[in-house]
């Protein structure tokens, strides 16, 4: 190819979306960190993402790409949303504490996942109430290694 990259067709089709199509419950997600879960998966070209426990498992070695956006609703609590790889921290984002109707965490990075490796979006901070359909994550291979 242009890139220079190698793969045959059809092998290296990869990528997911998921949003949370209804209401989190205060009860849900209440000051305690967890995993937050994404009940509608839009698109899973590979079947890579677990819609059971919203998480992303690599099929091979390669470079993938990864964006969320979390919303909080009237909620005057800070919330620290973390992409986590294999149980460890890669990037965080912030929604603040100001007294707006709705305010999100939104990240994106490029990681290098090892066949296997899993990666999902835990809440380390705050109180996430709401999201409708505003919430989403998603994930790509961009090439693979």
């Amino acid at each position: 190819t242009a890139l220079g990259i190698s793969v045959r067709s059809g092998s290296a089709k990869v990528a997911f979306s998921a949003i949370r199509s209804t209401n989190h419950e205060p009860s849900e997600m209440s000051n305690r960190t967890m995993i937050i879960y994404f009940d509608q998966v839009l698109v899973n070209i590979g079947s890579n993402f677990d819609s059971e426990r919203s998480t992303f498992i690599a099929p091979r070695k390669g470079i993938y790409s990864f964006n969320f956006h979390v919303v909080k609703v009237y909620n005057r609590q800070t919330i620290q949303v973390s992409l986590m790889l294999n149980g460890w921290p890669v990037i965080s984002a912030f929604a603040g504490d100001q007294d707006v109707t709705r305010e999100a965490a939104s990240n994106g990075v490029l990681i290098q996942m090892e066949k296997g490796d899993r990666a999902y979006l835990k809440l380390e901070r705050g109180n996430l109430m709401g999201g409708w359909k505003y919430s989403t994550f998603s994930g790509f291979l961009v090439f693979p290694l």
